[in-house]
């Protein structure tokens, strides 16, 4: 393994997904200037474009995804919504579910970047020149639950790797961390009887989607104790998320010994997107990803898989997914956050006491 790199999946078409101008998002008012959808592919192209200027796009393993079958999908998705999808995808223009527009041509994107999930977990776990993957999905897929799409999401993307590692692989217990800024319901969904799958979600409390995500949401009958949601507040930042998995996380995990570990990598979290307020840094998301990394190296024979999820600051994204690939792959550049500047001031890298107390009273809950 020591020779081994990280494989980087994306495909142009993940760019050419339209999820949608806005309108059916926004209340009825004739001031109301329509605009784009948040979810614009320009924070994800941009992170592929890093990645060629810098360099590091050299140093990796580039693996063409190619789309999941429908049975696939059906791991986790129901055979109504998967034709509503390609319904849709006819015409474009409507929402699958809850904020989860479908465009033109959107359900063979959305096979495609599930096969992205399906064609990371592949290379972990067959391939001995590859370590650990990154995978620059989109549509995102966190939040769509078996039934219907939500939040930007057609397909739970993470769960159908998730499937097809224990389907195809034989793999028994596989660890799911989501360190997106909204909670990943459609995960927590998918496996919140199941003991199989151990699903840390680290979320800003009670922001979307509304009503899940809570603290006393830790699974049913045998995936009692399975679930473990870390709703933190608005204002947390690195030192918060340092804490959580000095705390909780890494504990968990030791715990659980998990054989694959995957990550719901969402960069909404940093201090300049509009869709959270939450502080992280480009190197918050380098803490994480070594963490993780180390915990995939010490149980799991290396085997981490990153998946793309939000995050909608397109300046700021491709700055953290880049660091959080630099981590992964062992490689340096000379890249540098050109923004860190702007969080002087601020206390996005100081544990405060009531942010502690927080975590320790999670902690506690959770027995750990």
């Amino acid at each position: 393994m020591t020779d081994s790199k990280t494989a980087f999946i994306c495909d142009e078409s993940y760019f050419w997904h339209n999820a949608g101008g806005g309108a059916l998002f926004e209340p009825a008012s004739k001031y109301l200037e329509e605009h784009g959808s948040i979810e614009t592919p320009e924070s994800k192209r941009r992170v592929k474009n890093l990645l060629e200027k810098s360099g590091l796009m050299d140093k990796l393993v580039q693996i063409k995804p190619t789309p999941a079958t429908e049975a696939q999908l059906a791991y986790y998705h129901t055979a109504a919504h998967i034709e509503n999808v390609r319904r849709i995808s006819e015409f474009g223009g409507e929402d699958c579910g809850d904020s989860a527009i479908v465009g033109k041509g959107s359900f063979d994107i959305a096979k495609l970047s599930a096969g992205g999930a399906i064609a990371a977990v592949n290379a972990v776990v067959t391939r001995d020149d590859i370590k650990n993957a990154y995978a620059l999905t989109r549509p995102p897929g966190h939040h769509a639950v078996a039934d219907r799409g939500m939040g930007f999401c057609l397909f739970n993307n993470v769960v159908i790797a998730a499937k097809y590692a224990q389907k195809v692989f034989g793999i028994e217990k596989i660890l799911i961390i989501d360190w997106d800024a909204h909670h990943g319901n459609g995960t927590e969904a998918a496996f919140y009887d199941d003991n199989t799958v151990l699903f840390i979600s680290i979320h800003q409390d009670r922001l979307d989607p509304r009503n899940t995500g809570f603290l006393e949401n830790t699974g049913a009958g045998k995936g009692e104790g399975y679930n473990i949601n870390i709703p933190i507040d608005a204002g947390s930042g690195d030192a918060v998320y340092k804490y959580i998995f000095e705390q909780i996380v890494i504990p968990g995990a030791k715990m659980f010994k998990p054989e694959l570990i995957l990550v719901s990598a969402g960069q909404d979290g940093s201090i300049f997107d509009p869709l959270a307020r939450l502080m992280l840094s480009a190197d918050g998301y380098r803490y994480m990803t070594g963490a993780v990394k180390a915990l995939a190296e010490t149980h799991s024979q290396g085997r981490l898989v990153a998946l793309h999820e939000g995050g909608y600051c397109p300046v700021y994204v491709p700055f953290c997914s880049h660091a959080i690939i630099e981590e992964l792959s062992g490689e340096t550049t000379d890249v540098t956050d050109p923004f860190i500047y702007a969080m002087e001031g601020t206390t996005y890298n100081k544990l405060l006491p009531h942010q502690k107390e927080r975590v320790d009273e999670i902690k506690k809950y959770h027995s750990l």
